[in-house]
């Protein structure tokens, strides 16, 4: 990860598509091909998991499987599992936002009929792939007791399969036969799309970079079939729940609620499902990039039941004894930092440590009060350098919101005429031109887009939150060559 490289952060639910939401069939390649002819070299995505509460991919039902709203019909009808009919009647879809409550039905109609279709011709590697991926049991069986009990999450469900007694589990095996084989299908076609995919970017050089949350979601197959991994009571309910303190933003801090994990315990088998974890996501990135990095060496712990942040406490993580023994099964692992936020010294060590690139975000640092040292030009070559992510507004959404005193520090620092060159592009050409060894731009950036393209707003579920798509036909001709001129001209080629 040393080499002088760039490129695009845009998640697959934002590509164009007719299904009303992207997929990985035809537009995914395609975007593939704009990278490739633009000379980037990274396409960073987010969780690729399938999404919970809110539509988050950070809040998943589990962390190893893959959204199956992601399956490209397309793909499905070529391989013979649907027919031209099946699609007939495609309804409308809003093309500048994923409607998840029209998408999903439609989808899910679409995907169980190819499911039974598949039943029919079993391939020959689908029973490896099953055995192959032993996470797989869990979730299956987690999806379908989902399906069967409505959607409540696994602590409402009856109570001896909450607890996994043996025999209520032998019983819904049986019970929910068909159903569980139905995601079984679903991860399997998931998979090879998303694999042919990745060989496809990495023929053209293009490396996939992914998000790995560092905590998962309470209502999810990893804490309903590891319940002693997590910080649960004896009933299977969190005690200890996930968050960050009170600061300059909020005054209650933020309260995500994912229970916090027994490190004590996990050590015990040198961090197993973590190793698992890891394993699998490498097969299907090639960089992850590890989300709230932070919490490895302390994260802020709150009892179950507050109602905010507020009443939390700093606990150390594993830190430094957990990366040593991921190493030393693993190898070196290629992975970005997110270090934003109040980042202790200890943090930073912890990252220097490990040769782990940290993240600069360019909207964090451009206003009239920052420190010198935190200025672009100051940026250490280990480092990935951002306008902004998922989790920032656009460029222009920023600059038009920037305080009165930051437009006279901005032409000054910038050199720049608000006149003659947009904001965009002016941020996009100071990230390929400082020190950092990676640049990556959001797609909204690069189109310029305004507030209503950005994709997440922290704190807040629900809403316009990881809905935006980008039209068909927007990124043009003048865009590539722009984008390839000034990776060219920044030495990042």
């Amino acid at each position: 990860m040393t080499t002088r490289t760039s490129g695009v952060l845009l998640h697959l639910t934002s590509l164009p598509s007719k299904y009303g939401i992207g997929d990985l069939g035809k537009e995914a390649h395609e975007f593939v091909d704009f990278l490739s002819r633009s000379k980037q070299k990274l396409w960073q995505v987010l969780p690729l998991n399938p999404v919970g509460f809110g539509e988050s991919p950070f809040q998943s039902y589990s962390a190893f499987a893959g959204n199956p709203l992601l399956i490209s019909i397309d793909l499905l009808l070529g391989e013979q599992l649907l027919s031209k009919q099946d699609i007939a009647n495609i309804p409308y879809f809003n093309p500048e936002r994923v409607e998840f409550e029209q998408v999903r039905p439609y989808k899910e109609g679409l995907l169980r009929k190819a499911f039974a279709n598949f039943q029919k011709k079993l391939p020959k590697d689908f029973m490896n792939f099953c055995t192959e991926n032993k996470w797989l049991a869990d979730y299956a069986l987690f999806m379908a007791l989902k399906g069967h009990f409505n959607g409540l999450p696994w602590n409402r469900w009856e109570k001896s399969i909450t607890l996994r007694e043996t025999k209520s589990l032998n019983f819904y095996r049986s019970f929910l036969k068909e159903e569980i084989e139905y995601h079984y299908f679903l991860q399997y076609a998931l998979s090879n799309q998303w694999l042919q995919l990745k060989k496809y970017a990495n023929h053209y050089g293009i490396k996939i970079i992914g998000d790995l949350p560092i905590f998962v979601s309470y209502d999810s197959s990893d804490a309903w079939a590891n319940p002693k991994l997590f910080e649960l009571d004896a009933t299977g309910n969190p005690t200890k729940v996930s968050g960050v303190p009170p600061d300059y933003f909020s005054t209650t801090g933020q309260l995500w609620g994912n229970p916090h994990y027994r490190w004590s315990e996990m050590a015990k088998d040198d961090y197993q499902w973590w190793r698992d974890r890891f394993t699998h996501l490498l097969r299907m990135v090639d960089i992850i990039r590890i989300d709230h990095f932070r919490g490895f060496e302390a994260y802020w712990e709150i009892p179950a039941g507050e109602e905010t942040a507020v009443n939390g406490k700093w606990v150390k993580g594993p830190g430094e004894q957990f990366f040593n023994t991921i190493t030393k099964y693993l190898g070196e692992i290629p992975v970005i930092a997110e270090d934003l936020g109040i980042i202790t010294q200890e943090v930073v060590e912890l990252k220097e440590k490990f040769n782990f690139p940290g993240m600069k975000i360019l909207h964090f640092n451009l206003h009239s009060n920052e420190k010198e040292d935190f200025l672009p030009d100051q940026y250490e070559e280990n480092s990935v350098v951002y306008t902004g992510t998922h989790d920032n507004d656009t460029t222009l959404g920023w600059y038009n919101k920037r305080l009165p005193d930051d437009l006279d520090f901005l032409q000054e620092y910038l050199n720049w005429d608000p006149q003659e060159e947009s904001i965009c592009w002016r941020l996009i050409d100071l990230a390929f031109h400082c020190k950092s060894n990676y640049a990556i731009i959001p797609l909204q950036d690069i189109l310029c887009l305004d507030s209503e393209a950005r994709m997440n707003y922290p704190g807040t579920v629900g809403g316009t939150n990881w809905a935006w798509r980008f039209h068909r036909g927007s990124i043009t001709q003048e865009i590539e060559t722009r984008l390839r001129t000034i990776t060219e001209d920044s030495g990042r080629v």
